[in-house]
């Protein structure tokens, strides 16, 4: 199987080679809590304890790894909702290359803070991820950035693949991933390295009903752009690029399901990983959980459920653990 045949799997396998001294092999650890609400076997990779807090270090560690001497001088430039531009200032520090990162209006506040510490440039601009991509594009054009998108990029969709064979690795009889659903790099390289080894896993995507724009891409059968909204998924949000190149046809050829869910029930499933698990997880990681304590999945056992960042406000994070009703387009936050 490959990723619009161009990424097959001596790509993932090249890119977890490449990435393996610089990202954390992260745990794998049963759920009993969950085992015994879906009737199955319940895992959860616990991705969100990964360097920079979510696994976007993967794409960003690889596609950096593979820049020319060029293009290293040159230096790079993305555009984040806020954990790909975290992992990208990370990655490039590490390598000594500048780095520019260009968010709208919508990231929250720490997570820019978290990359400011890093020393990239930061660009904020727009009410959107589409809005902020004018300026990277702006960027690339006049002053010869190298543009390393989130997503649809086969270098980044590799990366993350690499979260895929090590499920296949740690639950080898895997039947069923829950997976976030964003851009689509990471479920793209996720069910491109999984169903490769083995075709009969059921590869599901959840993302939040506010703003998703894959979903609605899939739903109209070509890439749209969809009102960028706040929401406790906020790493979730942006468009797919109406010129997608990668990421909307993997999806759409590989993956097997998509669930959509309601701001109360994406802190259910913050709450239910941090009193429950023992985990701090933002509301993009706690997707998966929160699709099972839903009912909006019947699983096929065993279940890998990957948490897939923790860079949640604290303060937000108390409130939703504390029970309150929090929604974001009705809040300061939003």
């Amino acid at each position: 199987m490959s990723v619009n045949h161009r990424i097959n799997q001596f790509d993932f396998l090249a890119a977890a080679d490449r990435i393996k001294p610089h990202v954390r092999r992260t745990p794998m650890v049963p759920s009993d809590s969950l085992s015994e609400k879906a009737g199955v076997p319940v895992y959860l990779k616990l991705e969100q304890l990964q360097t920079t807090g979510s696994f976007k270090l993967r794409g960003a560690t690889n596609a950096i790894s593979k820049l020319t001497a060029d293009q290293r001088q040159k230096g790079v430039v993305c555009v984040s909702t806020g954990n790909h531009g975290r992992a990208l200032a990370y990655a490039a520090k590490k390598a000594g290359i500048s780095c520019t990162i260009c968010m709208s209006r919508l990231v929250p506040q720490n997570k820019v803070d978290a990359i400011a510490k890093l020393g990239a440039d930061i660009r904020i601009t727009g009410a959107s991820q589409d809005e902020a991509q004018l300026e990277a594009d702006r960027l690339v054009l006049e002053e010869g950035l190298v543009l390393l998108p989130p997503f649809d990029h086969p270098d980044i969709i590799s990366g993350q693949g690499t979260l895929g064979l090590e499920v296949l690795e740690e639950i080898p009889e895997v039947q069923t991933v829950l997976v976030p659903l964003s851009g689509g790099g990471l479920i793209a390289g996720i069910a491109a390295a999984l169903k490769a080894a083995r075709p009969s896993v059921k590869v599901v995507g959840l993302s939040m009903e506010r703003g998703a724009a894959m979903a609605a891409s899939l739903t109209a059968g070509r890439p749209v752009q969809v009102i960028e909204e706040p929401s406790l998924a906020d790493s979730l949000g942006g468009g797919i690029g109406l010129d997608n190149q990668f990421t909307f046809e993997t999806t759409r050829e590989l993956v097997d399901d998509i669930v959509l869910l309601t701001e109360a029930e994406i802190a259910a499933g913050i709450r239910h990983a941090y009193w429950q698990e023992r985990q701090v997880v933002e509301g993009s990681g706690a997707v998966g959980i929160a699709g099972l304590l839903a009912g909006k999945i019947n699983p096929i056992g065993p279940v890998a459920v990957l948490l897939t960042g923790c860079n949640i406000d604290m303060n937000l994070h108390h409130r939703v653990i504390a029970g309150e009703d929090v929604d974001l387009a009705n809040s300061e936050e939003g």
